[in-house]
């Protein structure tokens, strides 16, 4: 392969990859989140859950009446009793001991290491959700809906690593909702399954789309991308002489 070839394939096999990884779901680029074509900021703080829902998994937003039906399903949906097997195990999972979350910055890191989860983010400057949400929060104070002590607490954590890093280390959506979570009055434990109640729907908007492709064993990468091998070359097991122990 020549040099001046060597953008060509990279271009192409760029190409491949975006045209494999392909969706109509969300178009997400550093600093920028849309979803079906809206900015998510827009629709932080002006649809529902359930439009939210709709929107994700049928493209469009729904008529209020339509959204309203499908919160009354998903809310009569919640729960049923202890005896239902997705709630038995996680009832039998919790009473094993298993973790359902931490605090203080000097004795987190102190704990895990300098990144401290709720806090920059690895792909966007600033992420566009996190301003948003913290919008809404300052709102809420305003209106003695919530008395703003997290958010304070959140920016003041938030200037604290900007001025050891020396740089910016904005605020991300686990840090921005976290505050919500804590403004609302929940248990810091239940941060992330609230989490992943939003993260659900946008694992099934994203296998709906992709089953409707008729394409199997999807890998993290193209299979006309081949990967480069560099292991020991091929070689064999000594072949024991007859009559004696291998």
């Amino acid at each position: 392969m020549t040099t001046a070839s060597v953008p060509n394939a990279i271009d192409s096999a760029a190409g491949l990859a975006a045209d494999y990884w392909r969706t109509d779901i969300i178009d997400i680029e550093p600093g920028r989140i849309h979803v079906r074509g809206y900015p998510i900021q827009e629709l932080i703080g002006q649809i529902g859950f359930a439009e939210m829902i709709w929107l994700m998994l049928r493209g469009e937003l729904p008529a209020k009446r339509q959204a309203a039906l499908l919160e009354a399903a998903l809310v009569a949906s919640v729960d049923h009793g202890p005896h239902a097997p997705s709630i038995a195990i996680a009832k039998m999972a919790t009473s094993c001991g298993l973790p359902l979350n931490a605090a203080g910055v000097d004795a987190f890191i102190a704990a895990h290491g300098k990144y401290l989860p709720g806090f920059g983010h690895r792909f966007h400057p600033v992420d566009p959700r996190a301003g948003r949400l913290l919008a809404l929060v300052d709102e809420a104070a305003r209106s003695d809906v919530v008395g703003g002590r997290y958010a304070a607490i959140g920016r003041a954590i938030e200037a604290l690593l900007s001025g050891r890093k020396g740089k910016p280390i904005p605020m991300n959506i686990d840090g921005a909702t976290a505050v919500i979570y804590a403004e609302l009055g929940f248990a810091a434990p239940l941060a992330r399954g609230v989490f992943c109640l939003s993260r659900a729907v946008g694992i099934l908007a994203h296998a709906w789309e992709q089953s409707g492709r008729g394409e199997r064993n999807k890998g993290p990468m193209p299979r006309q991308l081949p990967y480069r091998y560099t292991g020991n070359v091929t070689r064999h097991l000594a072949q024991a002489e007859p009559g004696t122990a291998p």
